[in-house]
């Protein structure tokens, strides 16, 4: 098995794998490591070069800190040893819990099917996890690989380590005020919510189980088109993870360490790494001695200052007094440290509809459907903490739900960002709705949006007396009609009467019955609307000298029509009564 192992990394050497293994050597013998690939170590906190695919701060793990513990290398310059040798397959070093690399192999599975170019090697979330979590404090997990308690990270409260506020109301971490690192993988909450798997398919991302957790790292590393076996892609992939030097130094070892092979071992026997990374600047201390957060949410104290000793350093002396001849130094301003420019991650990149269908309501309604955009970052991840300014703009009249034309949402942690309701206007139209976000680079979105008449699909008489008026005389009865939609009443429906020869709606302006204008001139069709309760008398109707059975037509917008008959006839003449003549 070795001789394969030698034959095919001669074979297939890439430049990954032999600036690792100088890493590695060159590490164990405390000698100064070789760069890993060309400009990809330009300080001790460098950042991802545009290849990160994480949150806030740039880092899935927040830059918490990490374990520095190197792997046992083979001595190079010893007689017979070469650090190319693999790695004893008995080492304990080399022997990962069971449940924890049943997760790196089944990511680095899945990822393939769904990511192939990526090329991603389990090895490197094996290196990962153990300088993350100790594989997950030594296998410490469950049958369904779940930790039986929280891997927790210090609090990212900004001293010395990043300052991320709080961003999951410590669902994940337990902290309601900052971000902690959580799980074998040691992400921080607000990538989690982008970035979290399920990959034990048991309905649940939990950053806690090593099968999501591993999956999710998978997923991560190859953000942003990287391909893994080009050494340069795989720098920028470890430094996305947690932007230091000396972090991605260790991963490459225990990387190459990995590849050169390993052996399963129980859960819960894995070996423990001791050395926790130094944040730097290191928290100020306090008097009597304080705490230091340590991975896995330790703690490690820190000796109080010994009191001075006799004959010992001198006091400093106090300020001058007045006339003692001496002056105080005036002290030289620290010029402020220079803002770096946000990194891709941090940088707001685009706006895309998160959808948003069509925008239509009749006048006066709300709107069924809500206007929702999605922001992503310079990577084209979802971006959440993203001003979106929503404006409405047209003469409809419509309005956000409150009154306001313009309002500003903040995204949420999936990027998306939805308007308030919109509530239509009583003028019909088109108008337009505009979504803007970022301020450098501005994103905008439009959105077209109608307003359509109220409508009533039946229309009906209210009443059924006969309606009769002799020639040249006014119909004594008004007429009421009563406007409906979907069985409910329309107010606000424009109604269209008018006179007909018949109901086909064949119009004569010439004869029968009529309505007045306001200068008492006659006229046969009128626009009307319902009043609030559906309901619309209409005004006076008129009769002409000519004696018949007419129509009038009612119409609604949304379809609905009835017929009404109006009769035009003389009375009926009464015959006077005969008298009788008294006989004589």
């Amino acid at each position: 098995m070795a001789a394969h192992i030698r034959r095919r990394l001669r074979k297939g050497a890439t430049t990954t794998a032999v600036a690792a293994a100088a890493v590695a050597a060159l590490a164990a013998s405390q000698a100064p490591a070789a760069p890993l690939a060309e400009g990809s170590m330009g300080g001790d906190q460098q950042t991802a070069g545009g290849e990160s695919g994480g949150p806030e701060d740039g880092a899935a793990t927040g830059n918490s800190p990490y374990y520095t513990d190197l792997p046992p290398l083979v001595t190079p310059n010893r007689p017979g040893s070469s650090s190319n040798l693999p790695a004893a397959t008995g080492s304990a070093e080399a022997g990962i819990p069971a449940s924890v690399l049943a997760a790196y192999k089944q990511a680095e599975r899945t990822v393939g099917t769904t990511d192939p170019a990526c090329r991603l090697p389990w090895q490197l979330l094996a290196a990962i996890g153990k300088v993350e979590s100790g594989q997950a404090r030594g296998g410490q997990v469950d049958a369904n690989g779940t930790t039986p308690t929280p891997i927790l990270g210090p609090a990212l409260n900004g001293q010395g380590f990043a300052l991320i506020k709080d961003t999951d109301g410590g669902a994940y971490d337990g902290d309601a005020v900052h971000d902690r690192a959580v799980g074998p993988m040691q992400f921080i909450p607000s990538t989690w919510a982008t970035w979290g798997q399920d990959a034990n398919g048991d309905g649940r991302k939990d950053p806690n189980n090593i099968y999501d957790a591993a999956l999710a790292a998978g997923r991560y590393l190859c953000a942003g088109g990287r391909n893994l076996a080009v050494a340069a892609d795989l720098d920028r992939a470890v430094l996305s993870y947690n932007q230091s030097t000396e972090y991605l130094r260790t991963v490459r070892s225990w990387f190459a360490y990995y590849q050169r092979g390993t052996h399963e071992v129980p859960d819960g026997s894995g070996v423990l790494p001791t050395a926790p990374s130094t944040p730097t600047p290191s928290p100020t201390p306090s008097p009597g001695g304080t705490t230091s957060p340590t991975p896995g949410g330790t703690t490690s104290p820190k000796p109080s200052p010994s009191p001075s000793k006799p004959g010992g350093t001198k006091p400093t002396p106090g300020p001058s007094k007045p006339g003692d001849g001496t002056t105080s130094p005036t002290p030289t301003p620290t010029p402020p440290r220079p803002t770096p420019p946000p990194s891709p991650a941090e940088t707001f990149g685009s706006l895309e509809n998160a959808g948003t269908g069509p925008l239509t309501a009749t006048a006066g309604s709300t709107f069924d459907e809500r206007v929702s955009v999605r922001a992503r970052n310079a990577l084209g991840a979802p971006m959440a903490k993203v001003p979106v300014t929503f404006t409405v703009t047209g003469t409809t009249g419509t309005l956000f739900d409150g009154g306001k034309k313009t309002v500003t949402v903040i995204s949420k942690a999936d990027g998306t960002a939805t308007a308030p309701a919109l509530k239509a206007g009583e003028k019909t139209g088109e108008f337009a709705v505009t979504a803007t976000a970022g301020t450098t680079r501005p994103r905008t979105l439009t959105y077209a949006a109608s307003v359509t008449a109220r409508q009533a699909d039946k229309i009906v008489r209210v009443g059924d007396r006969a309606l009769v008026a002799a020639p040249g005389e006014k119909f004594a009865d008004a007429v009421t009609v009563k406007a409906t939609h979907k069985g409910v009443a329309a107010p606000g429906v424009a109604v269209t009467a008018t006179m007909v020869k018949d109901s086909l709606g064949l119009i004569d302006n010439d004869k029968g019955p009529y309505f007045k204008d306001a200068d008492g001139k006659p006229l046969r069709t009128l626009d009307l609307t319902t009043g609030a309760d559906g309901l619309l008398q209409l005004p006076e109707i008129f009769a002409d000298e000519n004696p018949g059975t007419y129509k009038l037509r009612l119409t609604t917008e949304g379809g609905g029509s009835v017929v009404i008959e109006l009769t035009v006839q003389a009375p009926e003449e009464t015959a006077p009564e005969e008298t009788e003549t008294p006989e004589a």
